[in-house]
């Protein structure tokens, strides 16, 4: 067997032992219970969107002010959303996220020493 492969075996040995430890689980789940509702939230915002767009377009072309109608600010809010979850996750992930990622990794290159 080359060392190559020798090499291959290791690391894939290392990372599965990563992938089982109680901290890389704690991590998956503090994601995904970040993630999996605010893109939920989001995706149900958004489908309102286009559910109006659809079924309720005389709604959604009500005159605000001047020629702004509700369909342009629903659309406009779209982006200012995308915007402040993006924030709201980097904000999370600076706090949260990545300083266990960086104890894992830690961790990680000290046992491989």
């Amino acid at each position: 067997m080359s060392n190559d492969a020798l090499d291959r075996t290791e690391d894939t040995t290392d990372y599965e032992a990563v992938q089982a430890s109680a901290e890389f689980t704690e991590l998956r789940r503090k994601f995904r219970a970040f993630v999996f509702p605010l893109t939920g939230g989001f995706l149900a915002w958004y489908f309102l969107y286009v559910a109006c767009a659809a079924f309720a377009p005389g709604f959604m072309a009500h005159k605000l002010v001047g020629n702004i109608n509700v369909g342009l600010i629903f659309g406009l809010l779209q982006f200012v959303t995308t915007f402040a979850i993006t924030i709201y996750y980097v904000r999370w992930a600076d706090r949260v996220f990545d300083p266990a990622a960086d104890a894992i990794a830690a961790k990680i290159e000290k046992d491989a020493r």
